[in-house]
This record gives structure tokens, C-alpha cells and sequence, in this order.
């Protein structure tokens, strides 16, 4: 017996804050779109799937793969989205996954844009659109990987493991306008450092590192992390 395919709701955020668009008013608001365009559709009957914590960039999220197989098993009709970047930031796989609903002959419906493949205008300013997203995304890395590079030259420590011979400190400073602002900058370990210094002599003079552990002073030849710094050279 053949079953009543269904429409899907998919929302979709990179980290949960409980406002805006959330997951919860992301299918909130699909559902109101379905009530007024589907007036015929049961809500109940409607499939949600879910992705929070999981990045627009690629398409590897859990219920969305979950999705996928529905609409393959025949289950879908129409996916319905908050907004088009809820589904994929990358053209790529965007254009990919919209050839593969229209092989399926599932609908795809963006609510923000009033995006719908049903028609062939609404497939091709969905693809416009696409573009643009992806344009967004890769123009928010770009941006953010400039600020770090600037900050990292007026000597902040942005975050991550520290180098053997450093710690990370807390440096605290008054602003122009009386604000205190808080920064990490890195911080000698003199201990260490002394450790290290005799590793780098030790290796430049050609001798092998492992042969030279106790040289480098015994019990001492540690990290932060537990790990032995003559690691580095293997």
C-alpha cells in the first residue's frame, strides 16, 4: 500500500540561545506558514527534524541525513524552511540537494525569501539567493580571521594550547572611555623555558633527542599537558 507522503519541517542553528531564530520559532513559524498556504494539511501529521549545534557550512548533520532518507523512502512532499542558509550555506551543496529533491519531485519552500521550486522562478532566485549565502559566509570568516591576525600582533594570546615555556594571564586594562576590558597575553615560564633552551641547543649540536632526555633535566621534561618536549622532534 503506498503511503501519504507528508510535509517536512527542517530548522537548523549553529548554537542554542533560546531566542531569535531558534529551533522552536523556526518550526513555530514554518507551521503557521503551512496552516495558511496547506490549510488542508493535518500539523500533526507534519515530520520536524532538528539540527542544533551543527554548522551550515556542509551538509554532515544527523536529522538532516535523517530527512533525506524520508524523502527517499517516499515519505515527503514538500520541505519547508525558516529561512534558505537554515539548510546550507554552500552552493555546492545546495544546488546538489535541490537537483536531488526535484529527482524525488519534493517541493522546497524558503518562508523568509517566499522561495518555492514548484515554479521555474522560484528554483532560479533560489539559486541566486544561494550564492549570495555563501558569499556571507565565507565574508564573516574572512572578517574574523583578519581581527584575529590584528590582535594577535599587539601580542594577545587568543586562545588554544600554549606554547612549551608559556602560560596564558589575564591582563586587565582601563579603556578611554573608563571601561575595564579584559585580555590574555602569554606569559615566560622560566622553568620550562630553561628546558627548552637546552633542547634546541641540544638538537642543533646534532646529538640524538632521545638519548639526551636526562640532559634536558630529569622529572622535569614535562609541559603543561603531561607531554615530554623532546616530542617535538619525532
Amino acid at each position: 500500500m503506498k503511503k501519504n507522503r507528508v510535509i517536512a519541517v527542517y530548522s537548523r542553528k549553529s548554537k542554542y540561545t533560546g531566542k531569535g531564530e531558534s529551533i522552536g520559532n523556526q518550526v513555530e513559524m514554518a507551521k503557521e506558514y503551512i496552516s495558511m498556504h496547506y490549510p488542508d494539511e493535518d500539523l500533526d501529521s507534519v515530520l520536524v527534524y532538528e539540527d542544533e549545534g551543527f554548522s551550515g557550512g556542509n551538509l554532515n548533520r544527523p536529522n538532516f541525513k535523517l530527512m533525506m532518507q524520508d524523502a527517499k523512502d517516499g515519505l515527503i512532499k514538500t520541505i519547508i524552511v525558516y529561512r534558505l542558509d537554515r539548510i546550507s550555506r554552500n552552493v555546492s551543496d545546495f544546488s546538489g540537494l535541490i537537483e536531488q529533491l526535484n529527482d524525488l519531485n519534493i517541493d522546497f519552500v524558503s518562508i523568509r525569501e517566499q522561495f518555492d521550486t514548484a515554479t521555474p522562478m522560484g528554483r532560479a532566485m533560489m539559486y541566486i539567493a544561494s550564492v549570495f549565502s555563501q558569499l556571507e559566509r565565507e565574508t564573516i570568516a574572512e572578517r574574523i580571521r583578519d581581527n584575529m591576525h590584528e590582535l594577535a600582533k599587539t601580542g594577545r594570546w587568543l586562545g588554544g594550547t600554549t606554547p612549551t615555556g608559556y602560560t596564558s594571564e589575564s591582563v586587565e586594562k582601563i579603556s578611554v572611555d573608563g571601561k575595564a576590558k579584559k585580555s590574555c597575553k602569554l606569559k615566560l615560564l622560566p622553568e620550562e623555558a630553561t628546558i627548552v633552551q637546552t633542547i634546541f641547543n641540544l638538537f642543533f649540536r646534532n646529538k640524538i633527542p632521545d638519548e639526551n632526555r636526562d640532559e634536558a633535566g630529569p622529572g622535569r621534561d614535562k609541559d603543561q599537558t603531561g607531554e615530554f618536549f623532546l616530542q617535538v622532534f619525532h
